[in-house]
């Protein structure tokens, strides 16, 4: 009998059919099972069903799957339950069984390994934790990586107190200066991170620290490369924007200022992205030319990118990490920041770390102090707001919700800020959701009218106006389907954009139409993420045409035909994932239903999104609803905190 006949009678495979059908798991995580029974022969069908699980797992974020949690707590597996009334689900499997019955199938079998370094086996089992083979090689590596960097030795710049006195003035409240700090921790180490929420001043850190770490270099004559990168487009460009500005401003000579970089690339073009393949053009074999690699909105890499980036690095290139941990994980696997900056709210500093801050900063940090890993004495959080003041509701609401305190959250709401607001909506259908998108669009589509250049007259400066108009409203979403999901949104916006004369159709392409990547294009230029808006173009001897206008990472303009464009979906509403790495005047989030959709870090980096107004819109079931913490499995942060 042929194996694909053996394949198609095995009991696991019937189980995972039904799993399929009520929705718990994908074809290709079935797919994972078959082939190990086929190729590895594999008969025991916990070991069949743990790894499609292991395989579902990763495709909804996770690394590995934690068995203990697994065995006590299976629904915590399942943030986004399907709706079915079977009994035959996952969750029943799993409430059968115990760790150890798990533990033991898997040890006895040949298709999973407690060490990817000395076989082909397709999953790993490291402790509790059960991963495909790939994602605990990238683990391993990138806990590997920091570590050796965490150990290089790196000499303190002379006079550093001095040089940090002179780039951050002294406080007049003594309290600790967190972003002197930063900048003192990342001086000593070929590793640090710098994290801290929106308007904590990360950029204005940054700015600094290339200034003080360029300065010593300079002097020795050795001017450090330093590479500026972020994880999309959108957030390079807003990176280039800000450290242009500040560089300007640095007190140190113009010759240092000259030797400091403001071009900022994405993470794929620094690597050198090749098409049609996961691997770079830098790795270990073609490390970057660089002395000093900075990564903005850090928040957003999964580990497989964090691993690549580990790996195009020389040994003594330093690598800086900036973002906020709080934010939403990556779309991809993994929660490489969070796990990296665990425990960063108390500090952990030892007594060595608290003793040269001391002597290097003339700070006091003994109120963070800690018997802390090694990484934690790299790790500065930045505490500050200098966006919202302490009478913000925007910044208030966003504190609350990150502690996830319910009571303090209803007691923001009723301190009736200005810049916050709830709409409550009797449907997701209530036509009061439409009318807040088209007075939220009216800004832009009114500005591309008014601001249209003669025949003769430049075409960039309208668009890069247009752009900068379209970021003044966002309308944001927890899910992509559904009645407050993205694709609906986006229909319904369009057509009562339409029918207030703002745009002159609502599908195909038109004159208006904002349009988001949803793949890179490397032809193009254009990544994953990048947001451009449609404008009718006319050249002085050329008939009116379209073409869309993006707005590249070096600042300039890309006018695209739509018709190269095969990657693109409108964008009145985006995702909250999507809108990392951007700002606009007012955001406003659109509720679910359904409160597994909504996580704390989903509507905290969604309030975070606003500079000046944020709206919350749902039903009043939907606004009463908790937010709940994610947690992603990760071995990653007991590998580097212990």
């Amino acid at each position: 009998m042929s194996s694909e006949l053996l394949s198609l009678q095995h009991p696991a495979l019937a189980q995972l059919d039904q799993w399929i059908a009520d929705g718990w798991i994908r074809p290709l995580d079935r797919a994972l099972a078959t082939l190990l029974l086929d190729e590895g022969d594999e008969q025991d069908s916990r070991v069949l069903l743990l790894a499609a699980l292991a395989s579902q797992q990763l495709g909804q974020g996770d690394i590995c799957v934690d068995l203990q949690r697994a065995t006590t707590t299976p629904v915590q597996l399942f943030p986004h339950p399907p709706r079915t009334d079977s009994s035959d689900s996952p969750l029943s499997w799993l409430q059968q069984q115990t760790l150890e019955q798990l533990l033991a199938a898997l040890h006895d079998s040949n298709v999973v390994s407690s060490n990817a370094e000395n076989d082909g086996a397709p999953l790993v089992l490291h402790e509790q934790l059960l991963y495909l083979r790939r994602y605990y090689r990238y683990e391993s590596d990138v806990a590997a990586q920091i570590s050796e960097r965490l150990g290089h030795p790196v000499a303190t710049p002379s006079q550093l107190g001095e040089r940090l006195d002179n780039l951050f003035p002294a406080r007049s409240d003594n309290q600790p200066d967190w972003q002197k700090i930063a900048c003192a921790l990342a001086s000593r180490s070929a590793f640090t991170l710098i994290t801290g929420g929106p308007g904590t001043g990360k950029t204005t850190t940054v700015v600094r620290l290339l200034g003080l770490l360029q300065s010593v270099a300079v002097e020795q004559g050795k001017p450090l490369r330093i590479r500026l990168a972020a994880p999309t487009g959108k957030a390079a460009a807003r990176l280039k924007a800000s450290i242009s500005g500040a560089i300007a401003g640095l007190p140190l000579s113009e010759n240092i200022r000259a030797e400091i970089p403001a071009d900022v690339s994405t993470l794929h073009k620094l690597l050198g992205s090749r098409p049609d393949s996961r691997r770079f053009r830098h790795d270990r074999h073609n490390p970057l030319h660089a002395d000093l690699v900075v990564v903005d909105e850090a928040s957003m890499m999964d580990l497989e990118m964090t691993a690549s980036l580990l790996d195009a690095l020389r040994p003594d290139t330093r690598l800086i990490l900036i973002g906020d941990k709080d934010q939403l994980a990556s779309v991809e696997a993994g929660a490489v920041l969070g796990n990296l900056c665990q425990g960063a709210d108390q500090g952990q500093y030892n007594s060595d770390t608290v003793r040269w801050l001391g002597e290097h900063c003339d700070v006091d940090v003994s109120a963070f102090a800690g018997n802390g890993s090694a990484l934690s004495q790299q790790v500065a959080m930045l505490r500050v707001s200098h966006r919202f003041s302490a009478d913000s509701g925007i910044g208030e609401l966003a504190r609350a919700v990150n502690a996830g305190d319910r009571d303090q959250i209803r007691a923001v709401w009723q301190k009736n800020h200005a810049d916050i607001e709830q709409l409550g909506l009797t449907t997701l259908h209530d036509s009061t959701l439409t009318r807040l998108a088209v007075e939220g669009y009216r800004h832009y589509l009114t500005q591309l009218t008014a601001l249209r250049p003669s025949q003769t007259e430049q075409i960039d400066p309208w668009a890069s106006a247009v752009l900068d108009a379209f970021d003044d409203f966002q309308l944001l979403c927890a899910l992509r389907e559904g009645d407050a999901g993205v694709s609906g949104l986006n229909r319904r916006v369009a057509r009562s954009l339409q029918q207030a004369g703002l745009i002159s159709r609502s599908e195909g392409w038109y004159e208006g139409r904002p349009v988001i990547m949803t793949r890179n294009d490397y032809q193009l230029g254009l990544m994953n993420g990048d947001v451009g808006v449609t404008l009718n173009v006319a050249g002085a001897d050329q008939p009116v045409m379209l073409r869309v206008a993006f707005r590249l990472p070096d600042g300039r303009i890309s006018l695209v035909l739509p018709s190269r464009l095969d990657a693109v979906e409108s964008v009145y509403a985006m995702t909250v994932h999507k809108s990392q790495g951007s700002e606009f005047r007012h955001a406003a989030l659109v509720l679910p239903e359904s409160h597994q959709a909504v996580s704390r870090e989903l509507l905290y980096t969604a309030i975070t999104r606003a500079r000046q107004r944020f709206t919350l819109a749902g039903t009043a079931a939907a606004l009463a609803q908790p937010a709940r913490p994610t947690v992603r499995a990760s071995g990653l942060a007991k590998r580097l905190h212990g």
